[in-house]
């Protein structure tokens, strides 16, 4: 069996718990492919699984992660799409933090020629999540008008992308001034410094527009302000909640309660009234959906989206220093991790 090395926690909870080890793989069943990772692309949801926050989150020991790029090196008798030596990239639930990893065929897809192993490893996940929001939640048309949080993360600068494409009008919020730059060169018709004048900033980002749709991963007072701006049979499609992440190596678990207890409460006899939707969803639940998956990932090679951007590169040994740098909310496009 050959050997890899993996980034392992034996339980959720910390950070401090995550530690590098070497361990057997078996060689690949009938439907699988053995990867040659290259790549391993960070992710919102590793945070919040790694700290116990997620609940996905396997029960005792788990090797967190859900995308990656590679070679393949291995494959079963039955797999037919693919051969040794394709440059792939995958999804996982669970298990990318690794060297090697066998998956089933499906759940892999070949690197457009023209981009690099890192690259790969920066865009199943976010595409997905973008593409699945945006269009099959979202309903987004031409000339709708959608609010996209965490603009300059990864979800953020493709879900631009995509609505570019067909000829939406994007407003992003971003945290921090730093990141208007890298906003204004993606094409971001208006940008949006979140504060305590969002209210007023949003009011004069969409100057008399209507809001379509929100792409929501903030939560809290943020939320509630662009819930009330919506537009009437607007929509707000809620796919993370990064206030409850912070930036410490466990939970601050009374913060968490606090956030959790003051969250904010949508009367749905109101949203009748109002005439507005909220849709959540999580990624996991869209693996376990491989028919659509697949359904997803042939309109994405139809829209021939550019290779997506990415911010900061380490090498797989500085996982922890990646971690934190991804968890500080300092970072910009994709974080991404090179393995030798």
């Amino acid at each position: 069996m050959p050997q890899r090395i993996s980034y392992r926690t034996h339980k959720a909870g910390s950070f401090n718990r995550l530690k590098l080890v070497e361990e057997e793989l078996a060689s690949p069943e009938a439907d699988e492919v053995q990867v040659k990772v290259k790549a391993v692309g960070l992710n919102f949801a590793d945070v919040f699984a790694i700290l116990g926050l997620y609940s996905a989150t396997p029960e005792g020991s788990f090797i967190p992660g859900l995308e990656y790029a590679g070679e393949i090196i291995a494959k079963g008798s039955e797999v037919k799409d693919f051969e040794v030596g394709d440059r792939v990239m995958g999804v996982t639930r669970f298990g990318a933090y690794t060297s090697h990893i066998n998956i089933d065929s499906a759940y892999v897809n070949k690197i457009p020629a023209s981009w690099s192993y890192e690259e790969g490893a920066s865009f199943l996940v976010q595409a997905l999540t973008a593409y699945y929001g945006l269009f099959y939640l979202g309903n987004l048309q031409k000339g709708g008008t959608v609010l996209i949080h965490s603009a300059a993360g990864g979800v953020g600068l493709l879900a631009n992308r995509m609505a570019q494409k067909i000829g939406a009008f994007t407003i992003g919020s971003i945290g921090s001034a730093s990141k208007i730059d890298l906003l204004k060169k993606e094409g971001y018709q208006k940008y949006i410094v979140r504060s305590k004048h969002f209210k007023k900033d949003l009011e004069e980002a969409l100057r008399g527009r209507e809001l379509d749709l929100i792409m929501e991963c903030i939560g809290g007072k943020i939320f509630e302000i662009g819930y009330e701006m919506l537009a009437p049979q607007g929509r707000v499609v809620n796919y993370g909640s990064a206030r409850y992440g912070g930036t410490s190596n466990s939970p601050n678990w009374p913060r968490l309660a606090w956030l959790y207890l003051t969250r904010p409460k949508i009367d749905p006899q109101k949203m009748i009234e109002t005439n507005k939707g909220i849709l959540g969803f999580n990624l996991i639940w869209l693996y376990e959906k491989k028919e659509l998956m697949q359904q997803i990932l042939k309109e994405l090679e139809a829209l021939d989206m550019e290779a997506p951007f990415i911010g900061h590169r380490f090498k797989f040994e500085q996982m922890h220093e990646a971690l934190k740098l991804f968890q500080s909310g300092k970072t910009m496009g994709k974080v991404v991790l090179t393995i030798d």
